[in-house]
């Protein structure tokens, strides 16, 4: 099996990129909204640290986003909560599709969390800052302050690009995305090949 890790910036597209590639993806941010929905457990702790702002189930997430913006380290002990659940989900995930020739991975902290493994092949999602913040615009109750709070705990882009083998340009258009996919796993698939002889 081999691993692709996702990078670039918040709103550069990189689930649609990610879907693109049409092998199983493990999808970080939609693992979260589901804990949020449907763990207690997850509940339960997040209720016992900020019980001013989560107080019922399922977690609504304006008010997670208040806590947010309350305190500066309040970001941190959610990621903290949250990520060891995402650590086990990624896990069997992992299992699940342990037989499939690849499986992609869509998940904002991976290098931050130490989720990679050096044999990781990381893509790089690169958007016209202009694309990035219309798609942003559209999502649902998005919020500028927070996004800044998140860009804050993550490594730089510049670093996430320098360590990528591969770069995708996002013109936010599916046939140039599906072209630069295909090229990519083509030369992944020829150098596996060619290594085993």
């Amino acid at each position: 099996m081999i691993r692709i890790g996702i990078l670039g910036d918040i709103g550069s597209g990189k689930s649609y990129v990610a879907k693109i590639f049409g092998y199983p993806v493990f999808n970080a941010d939609y693992e979260v909204s589901k804990l949020y929905q449907k763990d207690r457990r997850v509940y339960k702790r997040l209720k016992k640290i900020f019980p001013d702002y989560v107080y019922e189930f399922p977690i609504n997430k304006i008010q997670l986003s208040k806590a947010v913006l309350a305190n500066n380290s309040n970001l941190q002990k959610i990621i903290k909560i949250v990520h060891k659940e995402i650590r086990s989900k990624l896990r069997s995930f992992i299992r699940k599709n342990e037989n499939k020739k690849f499986v992609i991975l869509d998940i904002p902290l991976l290098l931050e969390n130490k989720l990679n493994k050096k044999k990781d092949i990381l893509i790089y999602v690169e958007s016209r800052k202009i694309d990035i913040i219309r798609n942003l615009k559209k999502r649902k109750n998005f919020n500028f302050k927070i996004l800044k709070k998140f860009k804050k705990i993550q490594l730089s882009l510049a670093y996430k690009k320098k360590n990528s083998r591969f770069i995708i340009k996002n013109k936010f258009t599916k046939k140039s995305v599906k072209d630069e996919v295909q090229k990519i796993l083509k030369t992944i698939k020829y150098e596996r090949s060619s290594s085993r002889y």
